[in-house]
């Protein structure tokens, strides 16, 4: 196995991809070869992205009573659990959560809303004024994710300064119906491709650990590569009470580094970022998402749960001698 990671890897610093099957061997790599894969990942990720972290921050800016059913959600109606339940914020809360992500040294700012879309009315129009806002106010790059959407709201967002759309296929094609039986996963994909249609970077990537097997997290990744989406984040289940996934255990911490590694084998130009649930499931190891070969991190809290303090992700960067990125491009 040492041998066909390092072939791999000497194929993909040439400038190939790998195919679906080569990535399958890769899931079958165990024991202290993890190890060459987890090192292999890092100089794939140093020679095509460097070894600056992005960072990035999130506002739940409307939380509660999403009419899908995804297993995993808080936030679904479908759910009965303790996440807050409120309407779009205003501008001010907005703009002031943007500029406590910039003192915090994030360079990527998401505003996210529960539901299925945004609505074209009052909701649209604010989180478009508050955009153009955070462009005056601040440093910061906006970035937005509002669920489905269509051209018309794509080239909006696009007009008042959104810079990157987020929009996350969750899982693999074959196993969506396991997670989300309320739409269609081409919707999904259609909502990816009107983004970048509207001139928009996009981010897109998925949660692991709700039960899907290592051939379906194969499958998620060939498919944002196909998609050529910019960035990738990566998520691991953090199971909430009440959700259809309460007491779930399906993944381990070298699992979850297992699978950053095979994403950048098959990804190996995009960012990748591991953001909810890493505390959870990473526990002692987070620090080793970078050394196999992830670029980047959310910092501060997620949608419905905490996260850790920012001075012990600076912390970590600093004992690891890494450097943030000023900027998200």
């Amino acid at each position: 196995m040492y041998a066909t990671i390092n072939a791999l890897t000497d194929r993909i610093l040439a400038g190939e991809q790998i195919a679906e099957s080569e990535a399958l061997d890769l899931c079958d790599v165990t024991g202290t070869s993890l190890y060459t894969l987890f090192g292999a990942a890092s100089r794939i990720k140093e020679r095509f992205v460097g070894n600056d972290v992005f960072l990035c921050s999130i506002i739940n800016a409307k939380s509660g009573r999403c009419p899908e059913n995804c297993s995993f959600c808080a936030q679904s109606a479908h759910h009965k659990t303790a996440a807050p339940v409120y309407p779009l914020v205003d501008e001010e809360r907005i703009v002031s959560c943007a500029k406590e992500a910039e003192q915090n040294g994030s360079s990527c700012y998401g505003i996210i809303t529960s539901g299925t879309s945004i609505g074209k009315g009052d909701e649209l129009a604010r989180v478009c004024r508050s955009v153009e806002r955070i462009r005056r106010e601040t440093g910061i790059t906006p970035s937005c994710s509002l669920g489905i959407i269509d051209y018309e709201t794509a080239t909006a967002l696009k007009k008042a300064g959104v810079e990157t759309y987020h929009h996350n296929l969750e899982t693999s094609r074959s196993f969506f119906p396991s997670v989300c039986t309320t739409h269609d996963y081409e919707q999904d994909v259609e909502t990816v491709q009107v983004a970048k249609r509207a001139g928009l970077k996009v981010c897109c990537g998925g949660i692991f650990g709700l039960g899907e097997n290592a051939r379906q997290r194969v499958e998620l990744a060939l498919t944002l590569r196909e998609l050529a989406v910019d960035s990738v984040p990566l998520n691991f289940l953090n199971p909430i009470e009440g959700t259809r996934l309460a007491g779930a255990s399906n993944i381990t911490p070298m699992e979850c580094l297992h699978t950053i590694a095979l994403f950048r084998f098959i990804l190996p130009d995009r960012k990748i970022s591991v953001c909810g649930g890493r505390e959870q499931n990473l526990r002692d190891l987070q620090s080793w998402m970078f050394l196999a070969g992830a670029s980047g991190t959310m910092v501060g809290n997620y949608l419905t749960t905490t996260g850790r303090a920012p001075e012990q992700d600076w912390q970590m960067l600093t004992d690891l001698e890494l450097d943030v990125a000023k900027c998200c491009e």
